[in-house]
């Protein structure tokens, strides 16, 4: 299969000038406008004949050709991404659509495999990792009649490997926020959060551990839902933390981001985790109603992650817009919750070493690289890795004992039963509240020189060096969390964070639908076309 990617000197324009040869124009059909189209209306004008797949298609490479060049947000493209797009456009004119998803381009994070395109994590370790097998995600993508447009950008190996600066991958470049480029665009889901705010893509798949869909969102103004744990599978994805990760949807709009969690939640044989899933999914998008608020205890956290005067007016104004739709707004004190950033560290460092060697395990013939140790050797002599630290990688696989390890056990037992039962699921019931209200995260922040010493989120520090984390909570507790945009901090979007018990993501997605319909927060980017011009 052609590849059509961003590795080694093929520059993105190349790639796009590959994909889009006359022999993959398969169909023609006149051009589609989607700058800030939701997707609920594209799958309308879709259904309708107003448009074809094949045109939304082919508008959003043309963007990604225009506009990613200062953004970085999109390593590869898939060969057949304009194929995709006539099939779907055959099967509506057949009267044999997939569903409402059918024919929508959508960009997954780069890594979550999809057969036939490279899987590289951000790592040139990965870059001839070209799967023979759909992951859950992308078997549920293709089942829905989903483009699968290509791969997003991401920190590598999701932000593993340094607590050092290592902005967006080497395999995808620096990553750009596009609301501002000389500043971040958070958490190593950045790829998806800039391609869908800057309407690269109608929608994207972006994975999380400790709030790797959550900052992102935030960061990048749009929604994003980490789902509760293993409501959808893992199977077929480079991990981090298998007791923590998840994928997760990310889009414009509460309902976009609805209709996209419901092609992607279900049961995996393969992943044994998620055998509940099935029975607690739903349409998320079914239900979302304007007054879902009206009567609604909400919980409200402060002092958390992110949070400093600028946030609290922004944080306060949508608190406003919450009570004036009916919700009961309870204050809940904040030494209710502890700083658990080290128990986090500890769990990520000893699943690393095991989870992604059995993820490497897996991989075809041409990967070299089938253990950490492995990728920590290749890292020393690649001329486009060495140059980046690796100290994470250094710690996990100076790890010993794996699972079993006493000390492993004892952290993980704590931190989740800390997180979970006597910290969220605590508050929820003492304080009679249906949801969590918070803080997502600050504005992002500079873009910083790579290898410089930061605060990164799995740094060893004295425990209690920094506040909770709402995210990194709802990982270890298993919960799910949403973000919504909720406004601006000198020009920087801030999201508000829904946190709730599992399997509550319907409650949460109408929550967020309510405030959003009344608050209208959500400013589109534009610096990215200023800088593109």
């Amino acid at each position: 299969m052609m590849r059509c990617h961003t590795l080694g000197s093929l520059g993105l324009a190349v790639a796009l000038a590959a994909c889009t040869t006359p022999g993959a124009m398969t169909q023609s059909s006149a051009p589609y406008a989607v700058e800030e189209v939701p997707l609920a209306q594209i799958s309308a004008d879709l259904a309708s004949g107003k448009t074809t797949s094949v045109a939304v298609t082919r508008a959003y490479l043309d963007r990604i050709k225009i506009y990613d060049g200062v953004l970085h947000s999109v390593i590869l493209i898939a060969p057949d991404a304009l194929t995709q797009a006539a099939a779907s456009d055959k099967r509506r004119a057949n009267k044999q659509a997939l569903g409402p998803l059918d024919g929508i381009p959508i960009l997954t994070k780069d890594n979550i495999d999809v057969a036939g395109v490279p899987t590289t994590a951000g790592s040139y370790a990965l870059a001839n990792n070209v799967p023979t097998k759909d992951s859950e995600v992308a078997r549920r993508l293709h089942a829905a009649g989903v483009v699968i447009l290509g791969k997003a950008n991401t920190s590598q190996f999701a932000g593993l490997r340094t607590t050092e600066v290592f902005e967006g991958s080497t395999t995808g470049g620096v990553t750009h926020n596009p609301y501002e480029l000389g500043h971040s665009a958070c958490g190593s889901s950045n790829g998806p959060g800039i391609a869908v705010a800057a309407s690269l893509a109608a929608a994207a798949v972006g994975t999380d551990t400790t709030g790797s869909v959550i900052c992102p969102s935030s960061q990048n103004g749009v929604v994003g839902v980490r789902p509760t744990l293993a409501l959808i599978s893992r199977r077929g994805i480079v991990p981090v933390s298998l007791t923590q990760d998840t994928a997760g949807p990310m889009a414009r709009t509460v309902t976009d981001t609805a209709m996209l969690l419901t092609a992607l939640a279900g049961t995996d044989p393969a992943d044994p985790a998620s055998k509940d899933a099935d029975a607690n999914k739903t349409d998320y998008a079914q239900g979302l109603a304007a007054d879902s608020l009206k009567g609604v205890r909400l919980g409200v956290l402060r002092d958390f992650g992110g949070y400093s005067d600028a946030t609290e007016a922004v944080f306060d104004r949508a608190l406003q817009v919450l009570a004036a739709q009916g919700a009961q707004l309870i204050e809940i004190p904040s030494r209710l919750f502890e700083d658990l950033s080290q128990e986090q560290r500890l769990i990520m460092l000893y699943d690393f070493k095991d989870d992604v060697a059995a993820y490497l395990s897996g991989t075809p013939p041409t990967v070299k690289t089938r253990t950490l140790a492995d990728l920590i050797e290749f890292n020393k002599s690649d001329p486009h890795e060495k140059i980046h630290a690796q100290d994470m990688f250094e710690d996990s696989e100076a790890t010993s004992g794996g699972r079993q390890n006493p000390d492993y056990v004892r952290t993980l037992q704590y931190a989740q039963r800390k997180a979970g039962d006597e910290e969220y699921g605590r508050t929820l019931k003492d304080y009679d509240v249906k949801a969590l209200v918070v803080l997502a995260t600050g504005p992002a922040r500079p873009i910083q020189p790579d290898g410089t010493k930061t605060d990164y989120v799995a740094s060893a520090r004295p425990k209690g060096a920094v506040p909770p984390s709402p995210s990194g909570t709802a990982a270890l507790a298993g919960y799910p969390d949403l973000s919504v945009p909720m406004g601006t901090v000198d020009g920087l979007p801030v999201g508000l964070s829904f946190i709730g018990p599992p399997w509550s993501e319907h409650l949460l997605l109408s929550f967020a639908y309510a405030y959003e319909q009344a608050s209208h927060a959500r400013v589109p980017p534009t610096a990215y076309k200023t800088a593109a011009q």
